[in-house]
C-alpha cells in the first residue's frame, strides 16, 4: 500500500503573515505536521506542497520531499485543497510515474494530533473498499438544529432542518441527534476519489472521532494554543499500561467489563496539566488476536484519562522488565 501524506502550506497568509512558519512550541508550524507524518507506521511517503523556497528548505530540513514548487494560481487565498492535491498527484504521475493508494492530507494550522490516529484511519479506510474517504470529526456540545440563518426583513431560517423532525428547534436538546464537526486535522481519502470523481471526499464519507483538536487560523488561536497544558520538550514522557494500572484487571480478560482505577487516573491527570507527555500503551488483544482498539479508547474518553497518546500492539506477556520502570506504588506516593 502506498500511502503519501501532503502537506499543503503557502506562503500568503493574510491573517497572521508566514502563519505556516511561525514557531510553535519552538518548531516552525508545519514541521509538526511533517513530523507527525514520519512518526506513522504506515505513511511512506511525506511531500511540503508549497510556493515558498523559504518554506521549502524548512520542510526539507525536516524531512520532507519538495519535488516541486505550487504554483501561484493555486496559492491564494480562495485557492481549493482539490487543485493543491490534484497538482501534487498530477505531477508525480507524470514526473515519476508514482501513484499512491492513499493520501494523507495534514494542515500546519492544526499542530496537535495523535499519531496513532492517523494509522487507524488510514487501516479503517483501507478495510472499507467502498467508502472514498475518512475525516477526524469532534462531538459538539451545541447542536446545529438550535442554529438560524438570518434572512432579510429580520426573518430567520433553521441550519438544519430534517422532515423526520418537525420544529427541531422547539425540542429539547438531549432529544436530538448528536452533531459532530470535522477538525481539518487528519484526513485520509483515496487517491481515486481525487484524481478520478474531482473531490477530497467523494460520496461515502467515514468519521473517526478524536477527542481534541487545535485549529490556528487567527492570533488569539495561536495565543489559546501555546497556553495549552502540554509544552512539547518541557516535560517528561509516561508511558501506562492499560490494564492493573489505569484500569483495574478485568475477570477473564474481558475488557467489556474493566472499571477504572481513579486514583490512578487522577495521578495521570495531574502529571498532563503540569505538562508532560502522557502514552498509554496495551496489550490487549496481542495473545487472542480480539480488536480491543475502539472499546479502549471510548473507556479512556469516559473515564477522563487525560493523554497524548494511545497506543495498540504491547506483546503480551507474564513480566516486562525495563531499566525505567515506576512500580504504581511509587506512583501514588509521589
Amino acid at each position: 500500500m502506498k500511502v503519501l501524506a501532503i502537506i499543503p502550506a503557502r506562503s500568503g497568509s493574510k491573517s497572521i503573515k508566514d502563519k505556516n512558519i511561525q514557531s510553535f512550541f519552538g518548531k516552525p508550524l508545519l514541521v509538526h505536521s511533517i513530523e507527525h507524518a514520519l512518526e506513522s507506521k504506515l505513511i511512506n511517503r511525506v511531500i511540503l506542497s508549497t510556493d515558498s523556497e523559504v518554506y521549502a528548505r524548512i520542510g526539507r530540513q525536516a524531512g520532507a520531499e519538495v519535488p516541486f514548487l505550487r504554483p501561484a494560481e493555486i496559492a491564494q487565498d480562495f485557492s481549493t485543497d482539490l487543485e493543491v492535491f490534484q497538482h501534487a498527484l498530477s505531477y508525480l504521475s507524470e514526473q515519476e510515474s508514482y501513484i499512491p493508494d492513499i493520501v494523507v492530507h495534514l494542515r500546519p494550522t492544526t499542530p496537535v494530533r495523535i499519531v496513532d490516529d492517523i494509522d487507524q484511519m488510514i487501516m479503517l479506510l483501507y478495510n472499507a473498499p467502498h467508502s472514498d474517504c475518512i475525516r477526524a470529526i469532534y462531538k459538539l456540545k451545541d447542536t446545529p438544529f438550535k442554529m438560524w440563518f438570518k434572512g432579510e426583513g429580520h426573518t430567520i431560517v433553521p441550519v438544519v432542518s430534517d422532515a423526520h423532525i418537525p420544529e427541531a428547534y422547539n425540542m429539547p436538546r438531549q432529544a436530538l441527534p448528536q452533531a459532530y464537526m470535522q477538525t481539518a486535522s487528519i484526513d485520509v481519502i483515496r487517491a481515486t476519489t481525487i484524481t478520478e470523481k474531482n473531490s477530497m471526499t467523494g460520496n461515502t464519507i467515514l468519521g473517526y472521532e478524536v477527542s481534541e483538536f487545535i485549529d490556528i487560523d487567527h492570533m488569539e488561536d495561536f495565543e489559546q494554543a501555546l497556553a495549552a497544558s502540554y509544552r512539547p520538550g518541557q516535560g517528561k514522557r509516561y508511558c501506562f499500561d492499560m490494564d492493573g494500572v489505569i484500569a483495574h484487571l478485568s475477570p477473564d480478560n474481558d475488557y467489556n467489563l474493566a472499571t477504572p482505577n481513579t486514583e490512578v487516573i487522577e495521578k495521570v491527570n495531574t502529571l498532563y496539566d503540569l505538562g508532560n507527555y502522557i502514552i498509554v500503551f496495551t496489550a490487549r488483544g496481542s495473545a487472542t488476536g480480539i480488536d480491543w482498539h475502539q472499546i479502549s479508547v471510548d473507556q479512556l474518553k469516559n473515564w477522563g484519562v487525560r493523554h497524548h497518546e494511545f497506543r495498540t500492539g504491547k506483546p503480551n506477556a507474564d513480566f516486562y522488565i525495563d531499566d525505567k520502570n515506576l512500580l504504581i506504588t511509587q506512583l501514588l506516593k509521589s
